[in-house]
């Protein structure tokens, strides 16, 4: 569902690894993890939040496919979605926080607006 990043894992990691991260920027509302992440995390998880805006069975159920976790699923329709129901996209920022000490990797916060 993400883009075309490959990100050193196959297939099935990288959708586990993107579900995950997805459903843990909806609950929490803000992680950290390195730039490239970031980037795919973001597309996926304003796909959620658009299905969310449109609240009907179909989109619900699309959601519980991909998001994890059934209360964040409830969270991002009872809540998170209908915040953004005047606005057309940019649910998201990523600020880039520097390198991580153990192998340098660019790291960046994303959260939600």
């Amino acid at each position: 569902m993400a883009g075309s990043r490959k990100l050193g894992r196959t297939t099935d990691h990288r959708r586990a690894m993107l579900r995950g991260m997805v459903t843990l920027l909806l609950e929490k509302g803000k992680i950290t993890t390195t730039v490239t992440r970031a980037k795919e995390v973001r597309s996926a998880a304003e796909k959620m939040i658009t299905l969310g805006k449109a609240n009907t069975l179909h989109t619900k159920r699309q959601v519980l496919a991909y998001v994890t976790k059934e209360d964040v699923a409830k969270k991002l329709f009872d809540e998170i979605a209908p915040k953004y129901a005047s606005v057309n996209g940019g649910y998201t920022r990523i600020i880039k926080i520097g390198p991580r000490r153990g192998d340098a990797a660019e790291m960046a916060v994303i959260e939600l607006v």
